[in-house]
């Protein structure tokens, strides 16, 4: 069996980073995209590689600027032969509470561009060389109950960009199925700051009776459902939107405009850290 790469998006920290150290224990080698976090990426690939004895870049880049997008994929394939797996973990979100007239003209560009048209960008850009080799997986991240397109109160940009994202995926898959893609989106639930990196075990012991199973998220949770759903053997797997909240209801009251605002994958954009 030919051996894999996998490009990652916003790869250096959070969930990105639990989701590389899940891949290249399996064998996967990596192109881990970042923007902000340089020294986070550099030192990841390296740590996967000495661990794992994968081959692993980190490839600087604004997924939200195609050209960004086409100059790391171009050093991408410049390192490694083809990019088999795409994950598009990576997605702008500001924190600020904001009516959608209150979004400035960049604001809103800048959480569409890198929540939805990175999407369109980097799939355009790797989906002719799966097809070439007739097997490909693309994994996408979007926010409980996103298919269904709900109303977010103050956050329009960014619920609208998902929204989008979801239906995209769920096209893509239909397109490319004969060509031996597949193409699903993942919807963390309530996982936030430091668990986005911690392993299963790290919440075992700890209550959390807000969520039915009991404990706290964590970025291994996500980074399991991607795993199987990038393996040779879930290929009747496709165009699926798979929550992985723990039974919570996320959005719940939040998309009301009531209760605690939480998104599995949030990225402020004050900071640019991805």
């Amino acid at each position: 069996m030919r051996e894999k790469t996998a490009l990652i998006t916003g790869g250096a920290t959070g969930i990105g980073k639990r989701t590389a150290f899940q891949l290249a224990e399996k064998g996967v080698h990596l192109a881990i995209n970042y923007n902000k976090s340089k020294m986070e990426a550099i030192a990841l690939a390296n740590e996967l590689t000495a661990r794992f004895g994968t081959r692993n870049i980190a490839l600087n880049g604004d997924i939200t600027k195609l050209d960004d997008c086409q100059k790391f994929v171009e050093e991408a394939l410049s390192f490694f032969p083809v990019i088999d797996i795409l994950i598009h973990n990576a997605g702008p979100y500001i924190h600020e509470r904001k009516t959608m007239t209150d979004y400035s003209f960049e604001e809103w560009n800048y959480l569409i561009n890198g929540n939805l048209n990175a999407i369109f960008y980097l799939s355009k850009l790797l989906i002719p060389g799966m097809r070439e080799n007739r097997w490909g997986r693309m994994i996408t991240v979007g926010f409980d109950r996103v298919e269904t397109a709900p109303g977010w109160i103050y956050r329009s940009a960014f619920a609208a960009a998902k929204s989008g994202a979801a239906s995209l995926t769920k096209t893509i898959a239909l397109e490319e199925a004969n060509h031996g893609i597949t193409v699903n989106m993942v919807c963390p639930g309530d996982i936030i700051g430091d668990w986005k990196e911690k392993e299963i075990v790290h919440a075992a012991d700890i209550i959390d009776n807000a969520t039915p199973v009991g404990r706290p998220g964590t970025g291994e949770d996500i980074a399991r459902v991607i795993s199987f759903l990038v393996d040779e053997s879930s290929d009747f797997i496709t165009g699926s939107i798979i929550p992985v909240t723990g039974g919570k209801d996320v959005l719940g009251k939040v998309a009301r405009g009531e209760g605690q605002d939480v998104v599995g994958n949030r990225e402020r954009l004050k900071t640019g850290k991805e």
